[in-house]
């Protein structure tokens, strides 16, 4: 493989690398919002239930919702989570695997310098 075909390779899972952190920092948001989810669920309903807010038949069923969304949604948050971080070590590994490949020239060897 020629040094300009591994440059544009290597550029390419560069993309992808960064496009798969982009894809992890989604995660951490959603991850966040399902436990926001469930918290605002579960206090609702807590609340609802020890009478401090008014029993509003909705809007216990709604917190309830609240609840059991949240938790399908970091558990598929979670999964999608797992397999983006392995293949973003994957696709690093492979890099440095690439980049270690290139025959690196030390600059200032070629010969002496006319400034």
């Amino acid at each position: 493989m020629d040094e300009n075909a591994a440059s544009a390779d290597i550029a390419r899972l560069e993309d992808h690398i960064e496009a798969l952190q982009e894809s992890i920092a989604r995660c951490r948001k959603i991850a966040l919002a399902a436990k926001l989810l469930i918290a605002a669920g579960a206090v609702w309903l807590v609340l609802s239930l020890l009478w401090v807010v008014p029993f509003i038949t909705a809007i216990v069923v709604a917190s309830i919702a609240a609840v059991i969304g949240g938790i399908v949604l970091a558990g598929s948050n979670s999964t999608s989570w797992t397999q983006a971080e392995a293949r973003l070590n994957n696709s690093e590994a492979k890099r440095a695997e690439m980049i270690e490949g290139i025959e690196m020239r030390v600059v200032g060897e070629d010969g002496p310098t006319v400034h």
